[in-house]
This record gives structure tokens, sequence and C-alpha cells, in this order.
């Protein structure tokens, strides 16, 4: 099972904000995943990002590939280096 940490899309049409949840990677972009680790809301200024490092950390540490995205929104964190 390839397991990503990757954004799951909410909000209202126009008005979007991202939970950041780890799924396996076959299922949809807004389908089943396993846990949500935090959320990332791009329309307030500045973007507002908060992660549970503690569960980001052991899920990379069991495997879990973050995205692109989540990648850079881990570095802006801490999370990362």
């Amino acid at each position: 099972m390839a397991v990503k940490i990757r954004l799951r899309r909410m909000g209202a049409k126009k008005a979007p904000f991202y939970r950041i949840v780890v799924a396996d990677s076959r299922y949809p972009r807004d389908g089943r995943f396993i846990e949500e680790i935090g959320y990332y809301d791009s329309t307030t200024e500045p973007s507002t990002v908060k992660v549970d490092a503690e569960k980001a950390k052991k899920w990379m540490a069991n495997g879990a590939q973050p995205t692109d995205t989540v990648k850079k929104l881990f570095e802006k964190t801490g999370v990362t280096k």
C-alpha cells in the first residue's frame, strides 16, 4: 500500500480550504483517508497552516510520502528541513 500525505479540498465553491491527510494513493483526492493531520487555508492573508508535527513525522518515518505541495508546507511550518 503506497501511503501519501496530501491535500483534501474542502469548503464552498470558489472558497476552498484544504485538510492535510494521510491516504492510500489509490483513493481519489477527496475520498477515503486514514488520518487527518492538519489544515491549510489559502484564502486568508497571510495563509494559515496548522500541522500536527508529531503525527506528520511519525507517518513519514513509517514510509508515507508527502506530495510536492505538502512538502513545501512542511518546510514553511518547520516540520522538515
